[in-house]
Protein backbone atom coordinates (compact mmCIF):
# COMPACT_ATOMS: atom_id res chain seq x y z
CA UNK A 1 0.00 0.00 0.00
CA UNK A 2 2.80 2.45 0.60
CA UNK A 3 4.62 1.48 -2.89
CA UNK A 4 0.78 2.80 -4.28
CA UNK A 5 1.35 6.10 -1.92
CA UNK A 6 4.85 7.15 -3.04
CA UNK A 7 3.27 5.75 -6.99
CA UNK A 8 0.60 8.53 -6.90
CA UNK A 9 3.36 11.37 -5.31
CA UNK A 10 5.75 10.71 -7.86
CA UNK A 11 2.90 10.27 -10.66
CA UNK A 12 1.34 13.66 -9.43
CA UNK A 13 4.32 15.43 -9.59
CA UNK A 14 5.85 14.61 -12.61
CA UNK A 15 2.32 15.46 -14.18
CA UNK A 16 2.49 18.69 -12.78
CA UNK A 17 6.27 19.41 -13.71
CA UNK A 18 5.14 18.48 -17.45
CA UNK A 19 2.56 21.36 -17.40
CA UNK A 20 5.13 23.93 -16.15
CA UNK A 21 7.93 22.87 -18.66
CA UNK A 22 5.13 22.76 -21.89
CA UNK A 23 4.39 26.33 -19.88
CA UNK A 24 7.52 27.53 -19.98
CA UNK A 25 8.64 25.99 -23.70
CA UNK A 26 5.27 27.41 -24.85
CA UNK A 27 6.21 31.15 -23.82
CA UNK A 28 10.12 30.44 -25.11
CA UNK A 29 8.36 29.21 -28.50
CA UNK A 30 10.04 26.05 -28.25
CA UNK A 31 9.63 22.22 -28.65
CA UNK A 32 6.45 21.48 -26.44
CA UNK A 33 5.20 18.54 -25.01
CA UNK A 34 2.34 16.34 -27.23
CA UNK A 35 -1.02 17.17 -25.71
CA UNK A 36 -1.54 12.91 -25.58
CA UNK A 37 1.68 12.73 -23.12
CA UNK A 38 0.18 15.08 -20.83
CA UNK A 39 -3.70 13.21 -20.65
CA UNK A 40 -1.19 10.07 -20.65
CA UNK A 41 0.35 10.91 -17.10
CA UNK A 42 -3.35 12.27 -15.99
CA UNK A 43 -4.74 8.68 -16.55
CA UNK A 44 -1.64 6.67 -15.22
CA UNK A 45 -2.62 8.55 -12.06
CA UNK A 46 -1.59 11.48 -12.33
CA UNK A 47 -4.86 13.85 -12.72
CA UNK A 48 -4.29 16.19 -9.68
CA UNK A 49 -0.77 16.99 -10.21
CA UNK A 50 -2.76 17.64 -14.19
CA UNK A 51 -5.51 19.89 -12.79
CA UNK A 52 -2.92 22.06 -10.27
CA UNK A 53 -0.74 22.47 -13.30
CA UNK A 54 -3.83 23.49 -15.14
CA UNK A 55 -5.17 25.47 -12.46
CA UNK A 56 -2.15 27.12 -11.05
CA UNK A 57 0.06 27.56 -14.22
CA UNK A 58 -2.77 28.65 -16.26
CA UNK A 59 -2.09 26.76 -19.12
CA UNK A 60 -3.65 24.69 -21.62
CA UNK A 61 -7.16 26.26 -19.58
CA UNK A 62 -8.97 26.66 -22.78
CA UNK A 63 -7.55 24.19 -25.10
CA UNK A 64 -10.57 21.97 -26.37
CA UNK A 65 -10.91 19.08 -26.94
CA UNK A 66 -8.10 19.11 -24.33
CA UNK A 67 -9.37 20.60 -21.50
CA UNK A 68 -12.47 18.18 -21.04
CA UNK A 69 -10.92 15.11 -21.73
CA UNK A 70 -8.30 15.92 -18.41
CA UNK A 71 -12.35 16.61 -16.77
CA UNK A 72 -12.95 13.23 -17.62
CA UNK A 73 -10.05 11.41 -16.69
CA UNK A 74 -10.41 13.27 -13.59
CA UNK A 75 -14.22 12.16 -12.89
CA UNK A 76 -13.30 8.94 -13.86
CA UNK A 77 -10.66 8.75 -11.21
CA UNK A 78 -13.02 10.56 -8.70
CA UNK A 79 -15.34 7.82 -9.50
CA UNK A 80 -12.62 4.99 -8.71
CA UNK A 81 -11.85 6.67 -5.42
CA UNK A 82 -15.82 6.52 -4.58
CA UNK A 83 -16.09 2.57 -5.49
CA UNK A 84 -13.46 1.64 -3.26
CA UNK A 85 -14.04 3.85 -0.30
CA UNK A 86 -17.57 2.37 -0.82
CA UNK A 87 -16.64 -1.09 -0.90
CA UNK A 88 -14.34 -0.73 2.11
CA UNK A 89 -16.74 1.02 4.01
CA UNK A 90 -19.60 -2.15 2.71
CA UNK A 91 -17.39 -5.30 3.45
CA UNK A 92 -14.74 -4.24 6.32
CA UNK A 93 -11.12 -3.57 5.09
CA UNK A 94 -10.17 -6.72 5.94
CA UNK A 95 -12.45 -8.70 3.89
CA UNK A 96 -11.37 -6.15 1.14
CA UNK A 97 -7.49 -6.77 1.95
CA UNK A 98 -8.02 -10.90 2.03
CA UNK A 99 -10.02 -10.09 -2.05
CA UNK A 100 -7.52 -8.74 -2.86
CA UNK A 101 -4.85 -10.72 -1.74
CA UNK A 102 -6.05 -14.23 -3.41
CA UNK A 103 -6.72 -11.87 -6.63
CA UNK A 104 -2.73 -10.32 -6.65
CA UNK A 105 -1.10 -14.09 -5.09
CA UNK A 106 -3.23 -15.89 -8.52
CA UNK A 107 -1.77 -13.19 -11.12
Amino acid sequence: MLAIGFYLIAINCAAYLAFLFDKARARQGGWRIPEQRLLTLALVGGSIGAIAGQKLLRHKTRKEPFRTQLLLITMFHGTVVVAITATLVIVGPHVASNWLRTVLSEA
